[in-house]
């Protein structure tokens, strides 16, 4: 899969009617519907549904192995993402999202809000559009992201807070304010489109394909996920303003207006690696102290379908 991979194929939805649901009872918002509502709401639109069950990754993988139509997604951004990524590139297949998560963003950025059932209403009317997905190979491997891929502060909170423990508002405090009280940018020298950048203390790097990530961190408010290009996103750390006044900035949606960031939109971005901690979505990459090489991201354009719905006034 490289930046020339070809685009997954578009799927007329007038001629679709297979479904598969695909439900994270787990999930924030899952007392907002159930799967037999669900279920009952596809064959009103006129699908076939199948309900699959999935408790875990292997689960997953064995309902998405020869799926064929829609695979209508309910659950928040890590279920999404999972989804997403076994459908990339196949055929014959789009996903619908129904989001029942915390942050949503992927669903957020695309005009995908509400409760599953008034979702799925809307998806009557919906359009077929191309999704891009980021491609990451780095010294650690290759990984593919639908949000943001990154290294910096929110990396290393994320790292020092640990998604695999749990959800823990305290811990994540913890984490924040260790990790911020002993943190040093360090100078990178990016490279956009094969374009050389000058060399600064990066206090964060974000590779965007969806205008947020995390807790809906809303850090490139421009960012489209069907244009074929990512969003850069670099905080100056020779010129930092207060936390108060980027957090003042994530809530106005004006956080690329800061005198400290810096918007870009590129195809391909290198990163030098120089042992820091990165995140992929909301999976970190664990800091690797006296490795060094290059992540090279890219976009794929176009890896899969997705549903989008008229908005709410359409």
């Amino acid at each position: 899969m490289t930046l020339d991979s070809p685009a997954a194929p578009q799927v007329p939805g007038a001629d679709v009617t297979d479904a598969t649901l695909i439900f994270n009872a787990r999930a924030g918002g899952s007392a907002n519907a159930s799967p037999d509502l669900l279920v009952e709401a596809l064959y009103g639109l006129g699908y076939r549904p199948v309900y699959r069950a999935t408790d875990d990754e292997a689960d997953l993988a064995a309902a998405l192995a020869d799926v064929r139509g829609t695979v209508f997604v309910a659950g928040g951004d890590g279920t999404v993402r999972a989804a997403a990524l076994h459908l990339a590139g196949r055929s014959g297949v789009r996903l619908g999202i129904l989001p029942m998560g915390t942050a949503n963003n992927i669903g957020r950025t695309l005009g995908i809000e509400g409760a599953p059932l008034d979702v799925l209403a809307r998806y009557e009317h919906a359009r077929t559009v191309p999704l891009d997905l980021g491609r990451v190979t780095a010294p650690w491997g290759e990984d593919f992201f639908v949000e943001a891929c990154g290294c910096g502060a929110f990396a290393d909170v994320l790292a020092k807070y640990d998604p695999e423990e749990g959800k823990s508002p305290l811990r994540a405090v913890q984490a924040l304010a260790s990790t911020l009280r002993g943190f040093e940018p360090p100078p990178l020298a990016l490279t956009l489109d094969g374009r050389a950048q000058p060399e600064a203390a990066c206090a964060l790097v974000e590779v965007m394909n969806m205008k947020a990530t995390g807790p809906r961190l809303r850090l490139a408010t421009t960012a489209d996920p069907t244009d074929g290009r990512l969003n850069v996103i670099r905080v100056d750390g020779e010129q930092l303003d207060g936390l108060l006044t980027y957090l003042a900035a994530l809530a106005r949606d004006e956080f690329e207006a800061l005198p400290s960031v810096l918007s870009d939109e590129a195809r391909a971005v290198g990163v030098p690696y120089v042992g820091q901690a990165f995140h992929v979505d909301g999976e970190v990459r664990a800091a690797q102290p006296g490795v060094t090489g290059t992540v090279c991201i890219e976009v794929w354009p176009g890896a899969l379908q997705v549903l989008v719905p008229p908005d709410k006034e359409g």
